[in-house]
């Protein structure tokens, strides 16, 4: 794979999050220590959280990283969408590291070689790394990440465009074998339905975090192919479902939904957020 540079730069702190690291460390923190949390049972292996601004989805991305709050971790994967078009179906960062105004995060390289050289085995598709993207569904986590995990753990970043079932099976069960022998945590990275009357979205809302609570891969994706539910993560929560329950995980734990309209009042046309643990019982 080929390096473009070391450090990827931010191209989203101060546009949808603050840029001052002192503002950040705050904000993140008073979303954490506002969720209030139901007694979790088992272990927590990976967490479905929103990528909106902080502003917008900041408060329900709290409840999904309290969830694992000053726990350590040495591998993070976090799996998001690709918002722009792309013809590979996988991307990777080409940079050595992510930056955010807390900090660097170091990718683990060896586990991405790895990893593309799996998928080029089971499915003749690898993963493709870009250099110096503007996607923000996976750098929105990262803030939070570097907040509630105490000390610091190394990152496995995916971003997917395609939602074929069969690459997503394989690459969830790729990333299964990929992380078994580390002190692991799975993200996946997503919004709920896009731009609907408040009413419309809690209904569709409503089914997405009924499959998921269910535990079904084959349900979020149904769901999404029949109009029922929509989230423009669902490969991402598909692929970390997938990969979770190959770990031994088997409850998922809805921790809070909101909408857009609980930050701007606006009714007429909101984007829902919703907030999960996936727990290994």
């Amino acid at each position: 794979m080929t390096v473009i540079s070391e450090v990827r730069p931010s191209p989203i702190a101060g546009l949808w999050y603050s840029g001052d690291p002192i503002e950040l460390a705050a904000q993140v923190d008073r979303y954490l220590e506002e969720a209030k949390l139901p007694p979790l049972v088992g272990e927590v292996v990976g967490v479905i959280a929103p990528h909106a601004g902080h502003r917008y989805s900041g408060r329900t991305a709290g409840y999904a990283f309290k969830s694992v709050f000053d726990q350590s971790r040495d591998l993070v994967v976090v799996v998001s969408p690709y918002h722009r078009f792309h013809p590979a179906p996988v991307l990777t960062t080409a940079h050595r590291m992510y930056e955010t105004p807390l900090g660097t995060i170091e990718v683990d390289r060896d586990l991405l070689v790895r990893l593309d050289e799996t998928l080029q085995n089971r499915l003749q598709v690898g993963l493709t790394p870009i250099a110096n993207d503007d996607e923000h569904s996976l750098e929105i986590e990262l803030p939070f990440l570097q907040r509630a995990l105490r000390g610091r753990f190394k990152l496995l970043p995916l971003m997917l465009r395609s939602k074929h079932e069969e690459l997503l099976r394989v690459l969830g069960q790729a990333l299964a074998e990929m992380v078994r022998d580390h002190n692991y945590l799975l993200v996946a990275s997503t919004d709920l339905s896009h731009f609907y009357p408040e009413k419309v979205a809690r209904r569709l809302d409503g089914e997405m975090l009924r499959q998921m609570a269910r535990f079904s891969p084959e349900g979020v994706l149904q769901a999404e192919e029949n109009g029922t539910g929509f989230a423009c993560g669902v490969a991402a929560v598909v692929t970390v479902m997938i990969a979770a329950k190959a770990l031994g995980a088997n409850h998922i734990e809805i921790l809070d939904y909101t909408t857009s309209a609980d930050t701007t009042g606006d009714t007429t046309s909101v984007v829902g957020y919703g907030a999960a643990a996936i727990l290994r019982r």
